[in-house]
Parts: C-alpha cells; structure tokens; sequence
C-alpha cells in the first residue's frame, strides 16, 4: 500500500508514445467519476452541468514520467447496477483501476468492498487498483474519515489518494502516479509473466 503524494504532471501532446495504458474508473454512480475524467481532459470541472454516464464514455492523456511519454486511455463508467455486466466487459485488458467514492457519502465508502472484488474478478491479476477518495473540496460535510480509507487500502494492499475535481487538487498526481506505476521495469515484467502485483 503506497499514499499518493503530489507529483506534476506535463502533457505532451503531440510526441511520439513510449507506453500505452488502459485505466477505468469505477464505483458508484454520482461519486465523481466523469467530473474527474473532465478536469483530466479539459481541466475544468463540470458542475451540476452533466448526467449521470450511459454505458462507458473514455478520453486519453500524454504525459511525461521519467523522459518517456505515456498515454493514458482513461474509461468512465457507468455506476448503476443495469451496467455492471458492461462494465465488467471492459474490465478484462485493463491495466489500471481508479476505485472512487464520494468522502461525502458513507455508502459509497462501503460498497467499493464489492466493487473491489468484481474488479479481482474480472480484470489481470497485475492490474495497479488505487482506492480514490473524490469530493475532498467538500470537508465540512465529509462522513469518510482518512484513517478508515487508509485502513481500506491497507487492507487490500492498495494505493490511496484523496481528490477534488472542483479545485483540480491531487487530480494530476493520481494520474502521474498511475503512469508512472504502470511503466516501471517491475509492472512490465510482472505483466509478462503473468504474475500478480
């Protein structure tokens, strides 16, 4: 289990790719998943401005980790439950999953216990799985405490970062961190070989 830290991220457009990656986003509806998809893109946060996601909507990013340009092709799904088994579909060549829930809602803390294991189940064994707490700009009506996310993660042997789409807080550092993670010599061999993380 790793804590996040603050990294910069640098967008390199229009460069030749070292690494091309899969990462999808998942958990419940409303938990922050497009808006976070949006300040990656286009670096604004959409508000009250969309709806909820139909299906599976995905953008792509470059940036630079280490000298070496790495796309990002990032998934926002859908967090019903009438979706899930369209979700899972794409679960099966993904090399990355950002698990969200809202700091302000207790039942999306708790329900990424079954997301997580739908994620097992259904994705590579060396995927990288970074629990993702959104809607940390909302502190005055947080319900997540930190230490019982950093237990979580603890738990399940993952990466934790907290994030706010409206203030841009902590958004490039998640996804550096997870390129970076995703290009070392250590997740390429264990890819190879088949191993888990």
């Amino acid at each position: 289990m790793s804590l996040v830290r603050a990294q910069s991220i640098t967008s390199r457009p229009d460069t030749l790719i070292d690494y091309a990656y899969k990462v999808m986003l998942v958990g419940d509806s409303y938990v922050g998943k497009t808006c976070l998809l949006v300040r990656l893109k286009d670096d604004k946060f959409l508000g009250d401005n969309f709806q909820s996601t139909v299906g599976i909507d995905y953008t792509s990013k470059v940036i630079s980790v280490n000298g070496s340009s790495v796309k990002l092709q990032v998934w926002d799904t859908a967090g019903q439950e009438r979706f899930h088994s369209l979700t899972r579909a794409y679960y099966r060549d993904t090399d990355a999953v950002l698990l969200l829930f809202d700091l302000t809602n207790y039942d999306s803390f708790i329900r990424c216990r079954s997301w997580l294991a739908d994620v097992k189940e259904n994705s590579l064994e060396c995927a990288f799985i970074c629990l993702v707490g959104s809607k940390l700009d909302l502190q005055g009506k947080r319900v997540v405490k930190f230490e019982e996310a950093i237990k979580m993660a603890q738990d399940f042997n993952l990466s934790y970062i907290e994030t706010s789409s409206k203030t841009g807080e902590n958004v490039n550092a998640l996804f550096y961190i997870t390129a970076k993670y995703l290009q070392s010599p250590a997740t390429a061999a264990q890819k190879e070989s088949g191993s888990s993380r």
